[in-house]
C-alpha cells in the first residue's frame, strides 16, 4: 500500500512539473484555436491587450508610406504638409487594432507576420492554410518566448508571462524585421479589435 501511495505521489509531482513547464505552448494553442473560433471572449483571457498593444506600436511606426520621399515644399506645398502630419506618430498613431483583430491573431499565429493585419477572415476550416508548430526560443520560470517562422524565414515572436501558477498570458508580440504593408480598407465591423476600452 505504501509502494502505491508513493508511486501515485511521484506521478503527480511529475505531472504538476510537465504541466507548470508545458503551460506556455498549451497558451499558445489555446489563443490559436480562440482566435479560429472568433471568440472574443476566450482571446481577452488569454491575452494582455494593453501590453500587446504597447508592444506592437514601435514597431509600426516605420510604415511604408513613411519610407517614400516627401515631395517638395516648392512642387506641391499640400502634399509636402500632409506627408509631414502623417510622418508624425503623435498626430497619426500606428494602428494597432488592426493587428488585434480575431482574424489578424489567427495569421499572426501561423507565421503571417507584418502581413497578418490584411486577413479579415480566421480561414479555420481551409485545409490549405499552413500552420507551422512554434519553436520554443526562451523558456524561464516568469517568461516563455516561441517563434514562428514564415516561408521566407522571417520569424514572428510571442513573449508569454505567467501570472499564476499555472496561468501565462500573451504580452508581447515580436514583428519580423521590414515596413509594414499599407492597410487598405478600414477593419471589417464583423472583427472588431480586441481588448479596446469603450
Amino acid at each position: 500500500m505504501k509502494r502505491l501511495f508513493g508511486n501515485l505521489l511521484l506521478a503527480a509531482i511529475a505531472l504538476a512539473v510537465v504541466s507548470f513547464f508545458a503551460a506556455p505552448a498549451v497558451g499558445f494553442f489555446a489563443i490559436r484555436s480562440a482566435a479560429e473560433a472568433s471568440d472574443v471572449q476566450g482571446l481577452t483571457r488569454l491575452i494582455d491587450f494593453s501590453a500587446v498593444r504597447q508592444s506592437l506600436r514601435p514597431q509600426l511606426i516605420g510604415r511604408p508610406e513613411a519610407m517614400a520621399p516627401a515631395p517638395s515644399f516648392l512642387e506641391d506645398p499640400i502634399g509636402a504638409f500632409r506627408a509631414q502630419l502623417d510622418r508624425n506618430p503623435i498626430i497619426r498613431p500606428p494602428d494597432v487594432d488592426s493587428y488585434l483583430t480575431p482574424a489578424a491573431l489567427s495569421a499572426l499565429m501561423r507565421g503571417e507576420g507584418r502581413y497578418a493585419s490584411q486577413w479579415k477572415t480566421t480561414a479555420a476550416t481551409d485545409a490549405k492554410v499552413r500552420k507551422p508548430w512554434p519553436r520554443p526560443i526562451f523558456w524561464g520560470v516568469n517568461r516563455a518566448r516561441f517563434a514562428v517562422d514564415d516561408k521566407g524565414g522571417s520569424r514572428t515572436v510571442f513573449t508569454f508571462e505567467r501570472r499564476g501558477l499555472y496561468e501565462w498570458r500573451l504580452v508581447q508580440i515580436g514583428l519580423p524585421e521590414g515596413a509594414s504593408p499599407a492597410v487598405p480598407a478600414a477593419p471589417a465591423p464583423s472583427s472588431p479589435a480586441l481588448g479596446e476600452r469603450g
